[in-house]
């Protein structure tokens, strides 16, 4: 590095080039030794002032040149220029600074820099000076400013000029107009707001779909469980037409019975007892074998009463139980049809409670009530076995076939049978199926719940 030179060396340096000038212009010498050496000296001294002079001459031409270089520089920068005091007091703004606020250069020099900034901005940008000031470093803020009857968003950078002890303190602040950039984040952050509401827009759009989706099935739901309802009440129209027709033949059948058999019982017994009071009269000749005739009688009609009260209600059935009630109702139905019957069974059916025996019975009964008049069979199997969780009972036999859909579902069936088991395994929250299969007859399968699976049933 080269050595900077001190004053001592300079004034060593001008003396020098002042004598040699002084030789170069050959000075007469003086005879008085004193004289000439005073007159040496002066003119030295004033060669070295008047080289001073030029090169101070010649700096001040060169300070003036970089002057004018940096006042341009400063002047005709792309950004604004202030030198702001502590209490915001514009000391100097460049020809930039001017122009973006819209006024003269003179009409910002010692003026508040407030005067020019938005209400709401003014305290973040007094703030900003103090923040300069108080920290050595810099810093960067943004503000609202006014120009002319428009505004415009500027960026604020500044560090604090280093001052003398006790002199006002100020900064240096440079400042750039920024409105096309705040204008483009805005842009951007609306574009972003627009997404998201778009976003927003499109998940309602999907929820909406879904859900007209849903309201679409539903419809279509609801459509099936109308027709689907609607399907029902009009077997449970139909249902009720035919039991209530049921009812009128079962009381029909009851009432012919009555009268065809009890009553002309009762009627030959009256007139036997006719016949007997007038051979009384007469003697007793022959009244024994009468008497017993008119016994026969009578035994016949409480016969046929106990008949109709069993189809009724089989009184074994409460007495002793479900195995003795259906066999001696096959056994019965055997007699009178001269179909074959079996019967499988195991004693813990008994521990059902009335209800459930009363629906296994009734389902065997109405079976084979459907077998005589309907499957033309030779063999009946009725089947109860224990389930896991039920009892379970088949009945079987090798009868005709049937389709066993159009018997169940279809309308205007006369298949009341049918119908009726189903119902009434729906009491008890039992199941029905049916199966009829050509040249293997039919096989009804009915199961009622017990314990935990009856209570999920319901």
């Amino acid at each position: 590095m080269k050595r900077k030179p001190t004053t001592s060396d300079d004034s060593a340096e001008l003396r020098r080039r002042a004598e040699a000038r002084l030789n170069e212009r050959k000075i007469v010498k003086q005879s008085d030794f004193s004289t000439q050496r005073l007159f040496h000296e002066l003119e030295v001294h004033r060669i070295e002032l008047e080289m001073q002079n030029a090169e101070l001459q010649k700096t001040r031409d060169e300070l003036e040149v970089s002057l004018e270089k940096i006042t341009d520089l400063y002047d005709f920068a792309p950004v604004g220029y202030f030198s702001i005091d502590e209490s915001g007091v514009i000391l100097d703004a460049n020809l930039k600074s001017a122009a973006l606020l819209g006024v003269e250069r003179s009409r910002l020099i010692n003026r508040s820099l407030l005067l020019f900034v938005e209400q709401k901005s003014g305290p973040i940008l007094m703030s900003f000076l103090k923040n300069v000031l108080a920290e050595p470093k810099d810093q960067e803020c943004e503000a609202l400013l006014k120009k002319g009857e428009g505004t415009f968003w500027a960026v604020f950078r500044a560090t604090s000029a280093v001052c003398p002890v006790g002199a006002r303190r100020w900064c240096r602040v440079a400042f750039g107009d920024i409105t096309a950039r705040k204008q483009v984040e805005e842009a951007q952050r609306r574009l972003e707001d627009m997404a998201d509401t778009n976003l927003g827009l499109n998940r309602e759009i999907v929820r909406r779909q879904t859900v007209e989706q849903n309201l679409k099935k539903s419809e279509q739901n609801q459509g099936r469980l109308l027709e689907q309802a609607r399907h029902m009440q009009g077997q449970l129209r139909h249902l009720s037409h035919q039991i209530l027709q049921a009812q009128e033949e079962e009381r029909l059948r009851i009432s012919r019975d009555l009268h065809d058999e009890i009553a002309q019982t009762l009627v030959g017994i009256n007139v036997q007892l006719a016949t007997l009071t007038r051979e009384a009269e007469g003697g007793p000749k022959g009244l024994q074998q009468k008497i017993a005739r008119t016994q026969q009688m009578v035994e016949k009609s409480v016969e046929k009463v106990h008949q109709f009260a069993r189809k009724l209600r089989p009184a074994l059935l409460d007495d002793l139980g479900l195995i003795p009630a259906l066999q001696a109702f096959m056994n019965s139905f055997t007699k009178q049809t001269g179909v074959r019957t079996g019967l499988t069974a195991f004693a813990a059916v008994e521990r059902l409670d009335t209800s459930k025996r009363t629906v296994l019975f009734r389902v065997a009964q109405e079976a084979l009530a459907n077998v005589a008049r309907h499957a033309q069979a030779s063999r009946v199997e009725v089947i109860l076995q224990k389930l896991p969780d039920g009892i379970c009972m088949i009945i079987k036999d090798d009868g005709k076939s049937f389709q066993v859909n159009h018997v169940m579902h279809g309308e205007g069936s006369k298949h009341l049978g049918l119908l009726g088991m189903r119902e009434r395994l729906d009491m008890v929250s039992g199941s029905f199926e049916v199966e009829s299969i050509p040249g293997k007859g039919t096989t009804i399968t009915a199961k009622i719940p017990i314990g935990t699976a009856a209570r999920a049933a319901r």
